[in-house]
């Protein structure tokens, strides 16, 4: 998929790899890096359900994004953005033709 990033600075920080373990510690930049990956070597978001890494849509307040777990309780939060967004039917995300997303932060979303 085609990864785009939000804020460039955050872009920046997780294009290297010693300011993305300063910043996140050792096993969170290993984590981030980890599912950075994942993410450009899937052909769609479904792909990314089969993998370790829990990735889900939120709920609520979050609605539209989606997480994928780091280290407890920690979640890199991005959001499909392919233009127009595919939906289904029920107006959920349509992860079969996602091809791309837009990483957004790293957050405890359970606050």
């Amino acid at each position: 998929m085609i990864t785009l990033f939000e804020d460039s600075d955050f872009r920046d920080e997780c294009n290297n790899d010693k300011l993305l373990k300063r910043r996140q510690g050792d096993l969170r930049a290993k984590k981030i890096r980890q599912r950075l990956d994942n993410l450009r070597a899937a052909n769609c978001l479904s792909d990314m359900k089969s993998l370790p890494g829990r990735c889900h849509e939120l709920k609520g307040d979050h609605r539209g994004l989606l997480s994928l777990d780091l280290d407890h309780p920690w979640r890199l939060i991005f959001a499909p953005a392919d233009d127009p967004l595919p939906l289904k039917s029920d107006g959920g995300i349509n992860w079969d033709n996602v091809r791309t997303v837009k990483i957004l932060r790293i957050e405890d979303t359970h606050d």
